[in-house]
């Protein structure tokens, strides 16, 4: 018998104190979701039963922005969010999500732990209380024509995660008009022809089966694209100091542990879908590189004051620079 199960077996964890219902996208069975139970099932043994969880896994409990409302409303007490989920929540850290801020691993660890005390506050303003950073990875468009350069999204019928303000910002910014419409309805969408365009990790890609519909992929990465476990505020007052602090300690080891898991992944669903004949374009030339980067620049600008503040983007920015300062 596992220590969890031993621990939900002993006469005092029959009364638990606090009930989490959790939901998120995340299909039960992927990676993501493997860490969440461990996450659960150490807590709750860690806890001697005082916290328990239910878990609704695979958008059972809807798209992300009907999960925010359902915790806003006491149905749930937690999620598990990409960028649109945590937008809801906490706009402002979706200056993470903005495309071609980062080049590589290390300037994302960087900022992410330079800036997380500054992210914490603002969470916790909002009402929640954020349990760890899980990173989704690097987000590459997929489509069934060769794109090397952003002209060439022209030809394509491109989905946009309906509401998204970075997506719209950077499809605006590329000069690309695309079709608006929930997470949820994208394979369906792909299977009428609707739309012929997606973006996402290639873990994400295969794990929703939108890589059955698609030939090509673009090979530089759109952007990185942040994920968040986060509970209530409300529902965390409720516990002891010290399970707090268990909760604050687990989070922190098995979801660092699924961002290092995710960029493996990610790293191995690339040749998975080489494998699948889906082709790699590169950018065309090191023009069309300044020029999405320039892209970049531009979108981040258009959000300042919609998402964030000039004040936060400029400190971003500034220890971006510094950090690339000091590795040369």
């Amino acid at each position: 018998m596992s220590l969890s199960a031993l621990c939900l077996a002993l006469p005092g964890a029959l009364n638990a104190q606090t009930m989490v219902k959790f939901a998120t996208l995340a299909p039960d069975g992927s990676t993501w979701m493997k860490a969440m139970r461990q996450f659960t099932d150490e807590t709750t043994a860690r806890t001697g039963g005082r916290v328990k969880f239910k878990i609704y896994a695979g958008g059972v409990s809807g798209d992300e922005k009907d999960v925010v409302r359902k915790i806003r409303l006491g149905q749930l007490q937690a999620g598990g969010f990409t960028g649109v989920g945590i937008g809801e929540i906490a706009p402002e850290a979706r200056l993470l999500d903005t495309p071609f801020l980062f080049k590589n691993a290390k300037e994302i660890d960087h900022i992410y732990k330079t800036f997380d005390a500054d992210f914490r506050k603002i969470f916790e303003s909002r009402g929640y209380v954020l349990l760890g950073w899980a990173e989704v990875g690097n987000v590459n468009i997929f489509s069934n024509v060769p794109v090397t350069k952003p002209e060439d999204l022209r030809n394509v019928k491109m989905w946009i995660w309906e509401g998204d303000p970075i997506a719209e910002a950077t499809f605006a910014a590329l000069r690309i008009k695309p079709i608006p419409l929930s997470i949820t309805d994208v394979m369906t969408s792909l299977q009428t022809g609707m739309i012929n365009g997606v973006y996402g990790s290639p873990l994400s890609v295969i794990a929703l089966q939108w890589f059955a519909r698609m030939k090509y992929v673009f090979a530089l990465p759109l952007t990185n694209a942040s994920g968040a476990v986060v509970i209530s505020r409300k529902s965390f007052d409720t516990l002891s100091k010290e399970d707090q602090k268990t909760m604050l300690e687990l989070g922190e080891k098995y979801f660092r542990a699924l961002t290092l898991a995710s960029r493996k992944e990610n790293e191995q669903s690339v040749g998975i879908l080489k494998k699948k004949n889906l082709i790699f374009t590169e950018p065309a030339s090191p023009a069309v590189v300044t020029e999405l980067e320039r892209a970049g620049n531009e979108a981040r600008a258009a959000l300042v004051g919609k998402l964030y503040s000039r004040e936060l983007l400029d400190k971003v920015e500034a220890a971006l620079k510094a950090f690339r300062a000091s590795k040369k």
